[in-house]
């Protein structure tokens, strides 16, 4: 399969910076996040069939989980999509800087956090599943997209992917870490 222009693959306009994306993410994760909501908003406030958990967790103990998720998750779109559409790099490279030295994904980890937060205030287990197969799709375009970013920059994104975590941020410099 070749990724270089392929009819699979969304370029974004005449930036040569960047490296594109899946043509299908963003109406996957359109499609997502209205079947996530239908379901969260009935099962957490009509029909209430798979919140029984929610009963057993106070108020005060959801809420500023929950409140915490979501600023996290907000604080990485805000910062993730601002160093990506924001800037444009007159040399096309690999971003490592802000969150991108945290994490390889940090606008589609913001999107999971931002489930996550909304079933913390509810623990519905069916929005839950949803959830999951939320997260597969992520990590299927990320995985997509770290292929066009490999065709693109080569061994600097290589070295990148050793440096810095797909999902779970890391802390400290790239340049010391191990993983």
């Amino acid at each position: 399969m070749s990724f270089e222009g392929g009819p699979e693959m969304k370029h974004h306009g005449m930036r040569e910076d960047l490296a594109g994306e899946h043509v299908l993410g963003d109406a996957v994760q359109i499609i997502l996040f209205v079947i996530f909501l239908t379901v969260w908003i009935i099962d957490s406030f009509f029909i209430r069939h798979s919140t029984f958990v929610s009963g057993y967790i106070p108020l005060f103990v959801k809420i500023p989980f929950a409140t915490v998720i979501l600023c996290i998750g907000g604080y990485l779109a805000k910062a993730g999509h601002d160093i990506i559409f924001k800037e444009v790099r007159e040399e096309p490279c690999v971003v490592t800087r802000g969150v991108f030295g945290r994490v390889r994904h940090p606008l589609y980890l913001a999107a999971i956090l931002f489930y996550l937060g909304l079933l913390l205030f509810t623990f519905s287990i069916i929005a839950g599943i949803v959830w999951i197969v939320i997260i597969i799709f992520y990590n299927y375009i990320a995985r997509y997209e770290e292929k066009l970013l490999i065709e693109k920059f080569g061994e600097d994104y290589e070295k990148y992917m050793r440096l810095v975590p797909r999902w779970i941020p890391g802390f400290g410099s790239p340049e010391g870490r191990t993983f």
